[in-house]
C-alpha cells in the first residue's frame, strides 16, 4: 500500500474531523457533570414499585421542591439517577425521609453533594493531567529516539506524536461535545480517564510504527529514500496494528452494547479514540515524518 504517497488524503480527512471536533467543543462547550460544576448526584432504586422517570421526577419537583431535579433510568440495573443542585447533609436526610414516606421500599445506592469550588478545582486538575501527559510523553518519544537522528532529528518525533496525540483527543472530545448537546450526556472523570487511556493506546501505536522505521533507517544507512523506508515501515506493521486493536474494539463494542448504562459513554469515548488512534498511527503520524524531512524539502525545491 502507498501510504506515505496518498498523505495528502489522509491528512485532508483528519483536518476535517478534528476542524468538526474543535467547532463543536467551541460553539456547544462540554455539558458538566456535577463532579465538575458543582451539585448532586443521587442513584437510588425502588424494586417494588414499578415507577417511570416522569414518576420520579414529579416527586422531585412537587413534593421535594427540587425543580431542577434531571431524572435518568438505568434499565441495566434498574437504577434512578437524578441530578441537581448541591444541598446539606440535613436536607438530604430529610429529603431521603420523604421519599421514603412515599416509596417504602426505596434503597438509597450513593449520594454525592460536591460544591461549585471543589467541582471548578476537579477540572483545573483534570485539564493540568491532559496537557501534562501530552508534554510529558512528547518528550518521552524526543529520548526515546535520540540515536534515530537521520534524515530528521529526534525531537521531530516528539512533536509528531504531540499532534497526533491532540488528533486522537479532540476527535472523541468533539464527540462529548456534540453529544452533550444533543443528548444532554456530561462530562465526568470517567471522560477523563477515557481520553487518558486514549493517549496512553494511541501512543503505543504510534511507538510501533516508528521504532520500525528508526530499525529499517539504521539497516538502510542512507540507501534507500526516507519515505520509502517510511511506508514500508508501516505496510510491515499494520497488520499488527489492525489485529492487536481489532481485538480491544471487539471487547468495547461488547461493553458498549450488553454493560452497564452508567459506562456506556466511557466506552464510546474508548471506541471512537481507539479507531482515531490507529488511523493516526498509520495515516497521519508516519506520512507526517515524510512531510517534514529534508528530503521532502529539497524534492519541493527541485
Amino acid at each position: 500500500m502507498n501510504i506515505v504517497g496518498h498523505k495528502k488524503i489522509w491528512f485532508t480527512f483528519s483536518t476535517i474531523l478534528v476542524g468538526i471536533a474543535l467547532v463543536s467543543i467551541a460553539t456547544f462547550h462540554f455539558k458538566e457533570s456535577a463532579e465538575f460544576k458543582g451539585g448532586t448526584l443521587w442513584e437510588f432504586s425502588v424494586p417494588a414499585q414499578s415507577l417511570s422517570t416522569a414518576d420520579v421526577q414529579s416527586e422531585f419537583v412537587n413534593a421535594l421542591h427540587i425543580p431542577d431535579a434531571q431524572t435518568n433510568y438505568d434499565a441495566t440495573n434498574h437504577t434512578f439517577l437524578v441530578r441537581f443542585g448541591t444541598v446539606t447533609e440535613d436536607a438530604h436526610q430529610a429529603d431521603l425521609t420523604a421519599l421514603k414516606g412515599t416509596w417504602p421500599s426505596l434503597q438509597e445506592l450513593s449520594f454525592q453533594s460536591i460544591s461549585p469550588s471543589v467541582g471548578a478545582s476537579l477540572l483545573r486538575s483534570a485539564i493540568i493531567a491532559i496537557i501534562l501527559v501530552l508534554i510529558g510523553i512528547s518528550l518521552y518519544i524526543a529520548f526515546a529516539f535520540r540515536k534515530a537522528s537521520r534524515p530528521i532529528s529526534s525531537w521531530k518525533y516528539g512533536w509528531i506524536t504531540l499532534l497526533t496525540l491532540f488528533h486522537d483527543v479532540a476527535i472523541p472530545a468533539g464527540l462529548l461535545a456534540i453529544l452533550g448537546h444533543v443528548s444532554n450526556v456530561e462530562i465526568d472523570s470517567n471522560s477523563i480517564v477515557a481520553l487518558l487511556v486514549v493517549m496512553g493506546f494511541s501512543v503505543h501505536d504510534t511507538i510501533v510504527v516508528f521504532d520500525r522505521i528508526r530499525e529499517n533507517i539504521m539497516n538502510h544507512r542512507g540507501k534507500t529514500p526516507f519515505d520509502t523506508i517510511v511506508n514500508d515501515s508501516v505496510n510491515q506493521t499494520i497488520a499488527r496494528s489492525v489485529n492487536t486493536s481489532l481485538t480491544l474494539i471487539l471487547v468495547l463494542l461488547a461493553l458498549y452494547f450488553m454493560g452497564p448504562a452508567d459506562l456506556r459513554y466511557f466506552v464510546l469515548v474508548l471506541l471512537v479514540g481507539v479507531v482515531t488512534g490507529i488511523y493516526s498511527s498509520i495515516f497521519i503520524a508516519s506520512p507526517a515524518l515524510v512531510l517534514i524531512s529534508p528530503q521532502q524539502d529539497k524534492t519541493k525545491a527541485s
